[in-house]
């Protein structure tokens, strides 16, 4: 085997992996091979998560656990834990050649043993005891330790991920449900607890299939100090949080997801971690994973270190962790979070605190490479899946592919629609007719990049308030505002996300540390709104027209842009095939536009297949009586015309007559 090309043990199919006990050689044996260490000291080890860390096994007729940990500063490692009495001198690990790896093996541990790593630096001065980087499992927070584990676990997903190529297509609809596990349901009755991973398995699963979403976006699961971080200061990128239950536990919940035929994607964090001391932060005495000056290696925003992508050793931790949670909890797709952070080395920074690259410029070159490799490893390895990028900047090719110079992401988010959009709908109607050009300028570049639309946690979040309360006017209005966003969004090119609240329109700021309020879907204004994200659901699913083209130009075409003095706008969502064509006519003041005319491509008649502003949802009940007539009279540079009634806050959505 070509050490530069490591064997591809990607599994299709929906088949357990086992990891428990295996034999290896005699007691001065390494699991280690030299190609293990090559390829890791050059930055190419995809799956350090076999080799580092803690690993049940046998040697000599003996059980126990093998430790290996990367701490090339550290005079000494050792492991410490209960089975030794915390005794440092105990458990010493020996240095694998000039490789950085301490690694050993302690007989007797059993799966479920607490342990550390006690390492000391050269001199002697610095000593600290640390998790482990590669633990698969950790003590519940404010506890710290490592627990050795494994990854048994027997699928049930194999017709899922035999199928999930299509469901992840780009030509898919793609409509995400973000959820922060703490917080999604709660047991008021069990003081106020989060759910486990297998409690809320099947309700969120029922939940996601009820409201027709057909994936799931887990905030960070990967362990984390600081539950107010919503897992967004990791420090086990090998780990899912303990506070919800073991690696068995996670699995469940994504092999319940998965067959209910949801797809699952995992907010991951390349971009930054926290100063915890049990951490990664100045593991072995030096900065390790992180620069050692702070105009690179801290941020600013976030009080935490940069990794240093271009130390060898820790894009192999990276792109390892990326893969693992693919390879070992059959993840659909990562979301990267803080891409342009990653991207500019000067970064929420002011002239004088950042460092130019070597050709004096503002981009981090390292962490450029490190995206692009990261992107062709996981396409390599696992080409159903995507990857989604957080970038917010006008960065170019984000989500194209390598080859051509792009970053190589399958989608991005579109923060430019998020911004204008929300910034558009919180104008009282009497004025949107001046910033008409909010809801126009995204066509510009709607097509430059594989855009996902986002109405995600962070809009909902200090003091920024919910969707609801963003909403002018009055109760009506509101309520009316927020169907009228939803069906824009659904009808606008792009794939969706949306965190949950919205489901249930929520009035209240989301709060981690409380439930979503479900009693709300018992008043008719919440559940109207609930009704209507299925019907856009379904719709956005069964319309090809809707989703098919959502990432080339030839998916969209403007009917009417320019009214902005009636706040009125029209375009035409297609499919590949000519009668897969959807009209969607928005007006978004309260006053009902009757008699509007628009162009369309195709005489006869149209039938109506949603209207927000139908009774149903709690809307006026205006509208076109589900049958429109188009006559033989071009307008709008189309053969003919259709003569409507656009709802007051209401979109309506239209097809050519289908024979029954």
């Amino acid at each position: 085997m070509n050490p530069r090309e490591p064997k591809d043990r990607t599994k299709k199919g929906g088949e357990g992996r086992a990891t428990a006990p295996r034999d290896d050689a005699g007691p001065s044996s390494s699991v280690l091979s030299k190609d293990d260490l090559y390829l890791f000291n050059e930055g190419s080890h995809l799956r350090l998560y076999e080799k580092l860390g803690s690993h049940l096994l046998t040697r000599n007729g003996e059980s126990g656990a093998n430790f290996a940990v990367w701490a090339p500063g550290a005079e000494r490692v050792s492991v410490i834990g209960g089975f030794n009495g915390w005794n440092p001198e105990a458990n010493v690990l020996q240095a694998q050649e000039n490789s950085g790896i301490w690694e050993g093996f302690i007989p007797g541990l059993e799966k479920g043993t607490i342990y550390k790593y006690h390492v000391v630096g050269r001199g002697g001065v610095h000593r600290v005891d640390k998790a482990d980087p590669f633990a698969v499992h950790a003590e519940t927070p404010p506890k710290t330790g490592s627990i050795i584990w494994d990854l048994d676990y027997s699928w049930n997903d194999a017709d899922w991920m035999a199928s999930r190529a299509t469901a992840n297509s780009l030509d898919a609809p793609m409509s995400i449900y973000e959820v922060h596990l703490g917080s999604w349901m709660r047991m008021p009755e069990d003081h106020n607890r989060s759910l486990n991973y297998r409690e809320i398995a099947p309700k969120l699963a029922a939940h996601a299939v009820e409201m027709g979403f057909t994936h799931v976006e887990l905030l960070p699961v990967m362990e984390h100090p600081f539950y107010g971080s919503w897992g967004y200061q990791t420090t086990g990128y090998f780990a899912p949080t303990s506070r919800y239950g073991t690696p068995q536990d996670f699995m469940f919940l994504v092999d319940t997801l998965h067959q209910a035929g949801i797809g699952v994607i995992l907010d991951w964090v390349p971009s930054h971690f926290p100063s915890d001391e049990h951490g990664l932060a100045y593991f072995d005495g030096t900065h390790l994973f992180e620069h050692a000056d702070p105009r690179q290696g801290f941020h600013p925003d976030w009080q935490s270190f940069i990794f240093n992508y271009g130390r060898h050793e820790v894009r192999s931790f990276l792109l390892s962790s990326a893969l693992y949670w693919m390879d070992r909890y059959h993840a659909d797709g990562l979301r990267v979070d803080a891409v342009a952070s990653m991207l500019y080395l000067d970064y929420s920074r002011q002239e004088g605190e950042w460092i130019p690259n070597k050709y004096g410029g503002r981009e981090n070159l390292e962490a450029i490479d490190f995206l692009r490799r990261m992107n062709e490893e996981i396409y390599r390895h696992f080409p159903d899946t995507q990857t989604i990028a957080e970038e917010s900047t006008a960065w170019g090719m984000v989500s194209r592919p390598v080859y051509v110079g792009g970053l190589g992401f399958g989608l991005k988010w579109d923060m430019g629609w998020m911004h204008d959009t929300l910034d558009y709908m919180s104008h009282d109607p009497v004025h949107r007719k001046y910033h008409h050009d909010e809801l126009t300028f995204r066509m510009i570049y709607a097509f430059t990049e594989n855009f996902c639309l986002p109405l995600s946690h962070d809009e909902v979040v200090h003091g920024k308030g919910s969707l609801l309360s963003k909403m002018p006017g009055d109760d009506w209005q509101r309520f009316a505002n927020l169907r009228l966003l939803l069906a824009y969004m659904f009808s606008q090119a792009g794939k969706k996300l949306l965190f949950m609240g919205v489901d249930v329109a929520q009035g209240a700021e989301w709060d981690h540390e409380s439930s979503l309020e479900w009693h709300l879907l018992d008043y008719p204004g919440h559940r109207g709104v609930n009704l209507l994200l299925r019907d856009l659901n379904r719709l956005y699913r069964e319309e090809a027209a809707l989703h098919e083209l959502d990432v080339s130009p030839e998916g969209f075409e403007w009917i009417a842009a320019n009214d902005s003095q009636q706040s009125v706008i029209a375009y035409l969502r297609k499919g590949r095939k000519p009668e897969d064509v959807v009209l969607a006519a928005f007006n978004f003041t309260p006053l009902p536009r009757h008699s509007y005319q628009v162009g369309t491509p195709v005489g006869g008649k149209w039938e109506e297949i949603l209207n927000t502003d139908a009774q149903e949802y709690m809307g006026s009940g205006q509208g076109n009586l589900g049958l429109v007539e188009a006559g033989p009279l071009p307008l709008h540079g189309q053969p003919y015309r259709l003569t409507l009634t656009l709802p007051p806050l209401g979109a309506t959505f239209l097809r050519p007559a289908r024979e029954s």
